[in-house]
């Protein structure tokens, strides 16, 4: 059956019409022609082939082939580059053109004084730094930004500020409350077994070590490269204010009650640098 079928087929493909052109007047066949669907086809397949040969060989051998991605001729290219930068040049000097026009306007109208002046251009170089004054929304961005990260400053601006810095983990203990400076709170806190002893995270020298009211025993040193330490709620202080002390060495003790957290002692550790606190995660690992 599929042999029967493959040959009907190829017998309907093969099979030849006969294109007739007769004379109207006189029933006289003028012209004959002998076709099939594989003649047909063939010639359509001829025809699409020698249209796409003609394209290409345009494209390819007229300047149209410039317009196709990639295959811009240098020339031409070089020549986009060359007018862009001229008409940047002149639009740039048009504009300076009309500062200068409206300079010499104000100096005649007298808003502008004549002996203030040192020169037109001076003059020109002010009225385009005030033509670029702040627009409101920009002025709204911008508050909007600084109010956002006034406190969001938890990487040291300068990658070389902390450079060569090693940090020691304060105590070891859970830390219960993350930086958080939106809500004020400038620091980690760690809950910690009581008497467990509490490391200067850097070399440095104690400028504050005092009892407070609200944080308890308060220890402050002042470390290298414009970095603080701050650790409060100490339950009692080892070293005094002017004591040198190293990475690592014991500095206070924490407490066994007292300051609290869900019933445990905790310590408040905070990190600053340049005035701006820090977030204590991004430079020691807990």
């Amino acid at each position: 059956m599929g042999k029967r079928n493959r040959k009907a087929f190829w017998h309907n493909v093969k099979f030849k019409y006969k294109l007739t052109i007769i004379n109207e007047n006189t029933l006289e066949e003028v012209v004959g022609i002998h076709v099939s669907k594989l003649n047909g086809l063939s010639v359509l397949l001829c025809v699409c082939t020698a249209i796409f040969v003609i394209a290409a060989l345009i494209i390819t051998f007229t300047p149209l082939r410039n317009y196709l991605p990639g295959y811009m001729n240098s020339e031409v290219r070089k020549q986009v580059v060359s007018n862009a930068l001229r008409a940047d040049s002149l639009r740039l000097a048009l504009e300076r053109q009309n500062h200068y026009i409206m300079n010499v306007q104000d100096i005649i109208s007298g808003r502008v004084k004549a002996d203030t002046v040192l020169s037109i251009d001076s003059l020109t170089n002010v009225r385009a730094e005030n033509l670029m004054e702040r627009t409101k929304e920009e002025e709204d961005f911008r508050k909007q930004y600084e109010e956002k990260e006034r406190y969001n400053l938890t990487a040291v601006r300068d990658v070389s500020d902390a450079a060569g810095l090693i940090f020691y983990r304060p105590l070891r203990g859970v830390a219960t409350t993350a930086f958080n400076p939106e809500k004020k709170h400038f620091g980690i806190d760690f809950t910690a077994s009581p008497n467990g002893s509490i490391l200067s995270a850097l070399d440095g020298t104690v400028i504050l070590a005092a009892y407070t009211a609200e944080a308890g025993y308060v220890i402050q040193i002042q470390h290298t490269q414009n970095f603080i330490t701050v650790y409060k709620h100490c339950g009692s202080l080892i070293k005094r204010e002017g004591d040198r002390v190293k990475g690592g060495e014991v500095i206070a003790l924490v407490g066994t009650k007292g300051d609290t957290e869900n019933g445990k002692p905790y310590i408040h550790f905070e990190l600053w640098h340049k005035g701006n606190p820090i977030n204590p995660e991004k430079y020691i690992v807990f």
